[in-house]
């Protein structure tokens, strides 16, 4: 880890919000979103008109900006981009799966859960410890 360069951050950094309407208002009311000089918000209400392309589009327009530190989306809605989650491997901005108020949240399809158990399993067996 020592040879590892230092993430680049700044003073502040935002967090990016693709969700479902309730979980994006409990968001806003919170104080988490952020309308920029050019109209742009951090974050995209996910409904029935909602379309692939567009997830994929705000996806990666959040994980190329430099201001946001952690995208949060719904699991479902990740579900829908899985291809792009699962390849995604920056450290920032991190990629954040919560679960929604009509879709429960599935320990399965996390992509970071399973990275994480992944380096865990990977770390027992290289260090003789299960």
């Amino acid at each position: 880890m020592a040879n590892r360069a230092p993430i680049k951050t700044s003073n502040s950094a935002l967090i990016a919000m693709i969700a479902d309407e309730d979980t994006i208002t409990g968001f806003l009311l919170a104080g988490v979103g952020n309308v920029d000089l050019r109209r742009k918000t951090n974050y995209l209400i996910v409904d029935s008109k909602t379309t692939v392309k567009q997830i994929e589009d705000a996806f990666k327009e959040f994980t190329t900006r430099e201001d946001i530190a952690i995208v949060l989306i719904s699991q479902y809605v990740a579900n829908m981009i899985r291809f792009l989650v699962d390849s995604y491997n920056k450290p920032i901005p991190a990629i954040l799966e919560i679960p929604s108020k009509d879709h429960p949240y599935d320990p399965a399809h996390d992509s970071v859960l399973s990275r994480v158990k992944y380096l865990f399993s990977t770390e027992s067996v290289a260090s003789g410890r299960r």
